[in-house]
């Protein structure tokens, strides 16, 4: 649970009243995406009127404007609905975050069509300064990644690509190796082969590529084969 001095102030006007919890600033974008931990994310599990003053709302008012008592699902709407009240030191390390995410996403699934190679950190960095583009710690990622890619790609040649590899697994590799692919989220298709070796068609962005070919050479040693796929 997150302690009431480090939690933020969450807050819903609605149908004449005000509403607000006391909530993980850091589990912000986890509950827009209706994901809730009321032990983790609450400081304390209470809706208020006034949170910094302890006054609560009743029942007969939630379920007025909620249709609903559930901590849950109350939670869920006022952090989608309303505002979060920042200090300037939580929203300036929110906002720090949040662009370092954004660039590290960048740099690691885009690449330079240019060079085929993936596009460095700081240079991406630098075009987002260059074009002025403005992070918001709420919003999500995936969101602002498309309106950040949108701003720097006149400054600099930059294309999100995947790319398909075939691996197989033998010996003792498959053991040591297929908890870390199923866990990647690459994994298409997979099917074992006469030989008894394992076959995985893997989709990965192709400025990972490279990274991740050698992380799993490296595991494997001698018992692995991989193959780049033509799109």
């Amino acid at each position: 649970m997150v302690k009431v001095e480090d939690a933020i102030v969450a807050r819903l006007e609605s149908h004449g009243h005000k509403f607000e919890i006391l909530v993980d600033p850091e589990a912000a974008d986890r509950i827009r995406a209706g994901n809730v931990d009321l032990d983790k994310d609450l400081a304390i599990d209470q809706v208020f009127k006034d949170a910094r003053k302890g006054e609560k709302i009743g029942s007969d008012t939630l379920m007025e404007v909620f249709k609903s008592t559930d901590l849950k699902e109350i939670v869920l709407a006022i952090v989608k609905k309303g505002q979060m009240q920042l200090t300037t030191d939580q929203r300036r390390e929110m906002l720090e975050r949040k662009t370092k995410q954004i660039i590290s996403i960048i740099a690691r699934e885009s690449i330079n069509p240019q060079t085929n190679l993936p596009n460095p950190p700081n240079r991406i960095a630098q075009a987002m300064e260059e074009a002025k583009v403005h992070v918001d710690p709420f919003k999500p990622l995936e969101e602002q990644m498309q309106v950040v890619l949108k701003a720097i790609r006149p400054l600099i040649p930059i294309k999100m690509e995947k790319s398909k590899i075939a691996v197989k697994l033998k010996g003792d590799a498959y053991g040591k190796l297929y908890g870390d692919i199923a866990k990647s989220g690459y994994l298409q298709k997979e099917e074992w082969a006469n030989d008894g070796s394992w076959i995985g068609v893997l989709e990965i962005p192709s400025g990972l590529m490279g990274e991740y070919i050698q992380h799993l050479s490296g595991k494997a040693k001698e018992n692995i084969e991989v193959k780049i796929l033509k799109q």
